[in-house]
């Protein structure tokens, strides 16, 4: 579990110039230092140790975390903690509706497998070249939006996000479906849209990977208790797809890039 130590090495307490901030973080913040707000770690300790155990407590009961974080500093340390942990995982960007519209969502991942299972079976060959590079870039574009959460059958029961400020659209989509948001508080943020803060720093590289690094574990502590020590998952048996859907994917990529 984390230690004050790691927070001070990760540089997790210093906040943005105190021209950037929210009042609502005042309660955070230690002090100012060169027009830097210091955020008082012995508060994000408290926090830090409160969220870890709460997602402790998540993965014991088998619910699903979902990391969110998009932002160019994030993105590596997000992909890895999730994976991991096991975990679903946004490190791209963000669609609009990726919560709030789900099953939308769950159409283009089919896309995705329908059009992988065509190139593993010959099936593509049959195309015309245009037609094959369309689909490819199609197969490239939702890889990389959507690749981190294709194995995601249902909605989260809980998100862990790396800057909540950037991040926003994806906090009100769980906050309107009740899906419990773990992220860290810089004093940028707004405390009142986290239901499980942790006050500190979201930007630095080193304070980013502490973040993930703590959730991933926290997360495989918990799965470890659910299941006796053991954490492998079962696989799940992937269905291969018709040849009439296989067929009217590959119309409708087409026509969405012609």
């Amino acid at each position: 579990m984390v230690t004050m130590k790691d927070l001070l090495e990760c540089g997790v307490h210093f906040g943005h110039q105190t021209r950037r901030w929210n009042p609502k973080m005042k309660k955070y913040i230690f002090g100012v230092r060169k027009n830097i707000y210091i955020i008082d770690l012995q508060k994000t300790l408290r926090y830090f140790r409160n969220a870890y155990q709460q997602v402790v407590d998540a993965a014991a009961e088998g619910k699903t975390v979902l990391f969110v974080g998009t932002k160019k500093q994030a993105r590596v340390a997000i992909r890895d903690a999730a994976v991991a942990c096991g975990m679903p995982y946004v490190d791209n960007r963000w669609l609009g509706g990726m919560l709030t519209n789900f099953p939308t969502i769950q159409k283009s991942i089919r896309k995705l497998d329908i059009i992988e299972e065509m190139q593993a079976n010959g099936q593509i060959n049959l195309l015309t070249k245009k037609e094959a590079l369309m689909m490819n870039r199609q197969k490239e574009k939702l890889i990389a939006y959507l690749g981190g959460i294709r194995h995601m059958k249902t909605l989260p029961d809980m998100m862990f996000v790396i800057d909540a400020v950037k991040e926003h659209i994806a906090v009100q989509e769980a906050r309107n479906l009740g899906i419990q948001v773990v992220a860290p508080l810089d004093t940028n943020c707004d405390p009142d849209v986290i239901d499980i803060p942790i006050p500190g720093n979201d930007d630095a590289i080193r304070s980013i990977q502490l973040f993930c690094k703590e959730m991933a574990e926290a997360i495989n502590e918990g799965k470890a208790l659910r299941n006796g020590g053991n954490d492998e998952a079962v696989a799940e048996e992937e269905v291969a797809p018709e040849a009439a859907a296989v067929e009217a994917a590959t119309e409708e990529v087409v026509a969405e890039e012609a």
